[in-house]
């Protein structure tokens, strides 16, 4: 059964007071989400996923902690809604290799001239033009930051998804993980920090986040590409399992 169709079935049956006055939540929360992903990504995998959530939030909801159900549901769906995301791996692998081979260069950029390099330096030292780095800056932005089985097809090590593969989400449990990464995040500039914050934060898609600073929605896209080089640059250890 499709995501509309679940929210139909469960709207139809109204068995579960708190499901059915809850389900159009699932909608809104999915067509948010969609806002931050690329289209690759279909509404109705969110709202599927999310309908599940929905109802796994009915079943375990305990009112005696204190939590409302919308405000526990939602977390749920919004979890089951990333999970999906996470599982179907939308990335294509050109992408996390273009990825690696844009950070190595601004790593060693930066480590030759003892600042973050420009936008003019990166694309000189790989030898491209400016659109095309600009695409590649939006693929990036819309991408996972990191992954913990990202293939390379050019060296033919490709892995097939293993359903016992740890979660990237499960690297951000390791203490030693999250504090290197807020340690990254904090060598950002604060413009860049801003961004950050706003859009992991906050939940604001690109768009929301332009109006905020003024600036395009594609523009927004090239940002949070660049700081997805950078901080994959400064997480290249954990990245790499070398840590």
């Amino acid at each position: 059964m499709n995501g509309h169709a679940m929210y139909s079935e469960v709207q139809r049956q109204g068995e579960n007071d708190f499901v059915v006055q809850h389900a159009p939540l699932v909608k809104r929360l999915a067509q948010h989400m969609m806002g931050r992903l690329p289209s690759a990504v279909q509404l109705d995998d969110l709202i599927q996923a999310g309908m599940i959530g929905l109802l796994e939030a009915s079943r375990q909801y305990d009112a005696s902690q204190g939590a409302s159900f919308q405000t526990y549901a939602s977390i749920r769906i919004r979890g089951a809604m990333l999970d999906e995301v996470r599982r179907l791996d939308w990335t294509p692998r050109s992408v996390h290799r273009k990825a690696r081979e844009v950070a190595e260069v601004v790593r060693r950029l930066a480590h030759q001239l003892g600042r973050d390099p420009t936008d003019g330096e990166v694309i000189d030292a790989l030898g491209i033009q400016l659109a095309e780095y600009h695409r590649i800056l939006q693929d990036i932005s819309s991408s996972k930051l990191f992954s913990l089985d990202e293939d390379d097809s050019e060296s033919g090590n490709a892995h097939e998804p293993r359903s016992e593969a740890p979660d990237p989400l499960a690297m951000l449990e390791e203490a030693g993980f999250r504090g290197s990464l807020a340690d990254a995040i904090g060598q950002l500039p604060e413009r860049e920090r801003l961004v950050m914050a706003l859009y992991y934060k906050e939940e604001l898609n690109l768009r929301e986040i332009g109006a905020v600073l003024g600036v395009s929605e594609s523009r927004v896209s090239q940002i949070h590409g660049r700081i997805m080089i950078k901080l994959r640059g400064l997480m290249a250890d954990w990245v790499s399992g070398e840590a």
